[in-house]
């Protein structure tokens, strides 16, 4: 029999399902336009400048999959057919990064789906950049919303993290994004620029830098910003980064779209200018719809 959780375990389980029941309650079956967080005034001075970068697809696979079904997925992924100027990576749990990487086509890069704030050493649990490049790990996602929101970790403790695997050269899935209460308070500008603020204080070059923008209410719920919602938030980030960071580094960073990005879903997001790419969770369990994700591309081609 399988031991009971622990009291902690059982609270960050409770809080993750409070946050999913909350967003599923809050946002009926007939969609209901949420508040974009910002005034009108703020966001008219939102400038859209479209992303200068190559589209790019992350599939984060979170704690899911066994040895048989992780295989059964890269012999799918393998033999999909996928379009060739997008940039493609996956995320699997650490325990199965090894077996990824010897069978999947060299046309797909792995990312880490977390790793250590510095060096290895006493540690439990933890893993380090230095690790993840001996065993040719390209990529992190680092501040995704169940690390924040469920492990604890807090904006400094991810920009410290960002910039020490940027400095092993370990390039970063930079992820931000707000709670459903912070939407509907009028906050989700206020929340993702402390959030980029973070990562910005932390991070000097930004060549190796995806940022992925990811609303938590729609992340595993069902729930989808819409394309308006999505391109809002994107272009004020990019408008962020060049007010505080340079023009040349919001033109080139790429920013992605999260929150329950479907085969359905992510041609219509596609077409907004500042929608650079996607990172997709449970789609990216399935091989034909996280192919058909990155063969969105050919929408955001109809547009350009």
């Amino acid at each position: 029999m399988a031991a009971a959780p622990s009291s902690l375990a059982s609270s960050h389980l409770s809080r993750l399902a409070d946050l999913r029941r909350a967003a599923a309650v809050a946002t009926p079956a007939v969609p209901q336009q949420l508040r974009i967080g910002c005034s009108r005034r703020r966001a008219q001075r939102v400038v859209a400048m479209a992303g200068s970068g190559k589209f790019f697809v992350g599939g984060n696979w979170k704690c899911n999959g066994t040895k048989d079904s992780i295989s059964k997925l890269v012999s799918e992924l393998n033999a999909a057919t996928l379009e060739t100027d997008v940039d493609v990576v996956v995320a699997p749990p650490f325990i199965y990064i090894d077996q990824v990487k010897n069978s999947l086509t060299g046309r797909i890069e792995v990312s880490a789906q977390n790793v250590w704030i510095g060096k290895g050493g006493a540690y439990t649990g933890e893993i380090s950049a230095e690790q993840l490049v001996d065993i040719g790990v390209q990529w992190v996602i680092l501040g995704h919303s169940e690390r924040r929101h469920i492990i604890g970790e807090d904006d400094e403790f991810i920009g410290k993290k960002a910039a020490y695997a940027l400095s092993q050269n370990v390039k970063l899935i930079a992820c931000i994004g707000e709670l459903l209460e912070e939407r509907e308070a009028g906050k989700t500008f206020d929340v993702c620029f402390t959030q980029m603020k973070a990562f910005a204080d932390s991070i000097s070059n930004w060549a190796d830098v995806v940022i992925a923008y990811e609303p938590v209410w729609a992340i595993g719920t069902g729930k989808v910003a819409t394309p308006e919602q999505a391109q809002e938030v994107h272009a004020a980030v990019r408008d962020w980064l060049k007010t505080n960071v340079s023009p040349e580094v919001a033109s080139s960073t790429r920013i992605i779209y999260g929150g329950s990005v479907n085969a359905a879903n992510c041609a219509e997001l596609a077409k907004k200018e500042d929608i650079d790419g996607f990172l997709v969770g449970g789609a990216s369990l399935k091989a034909p719809d996280f192919a058909t994700i990155v063969n969105s591309v050919t929408a955001k081609k109809v547009t350009a």
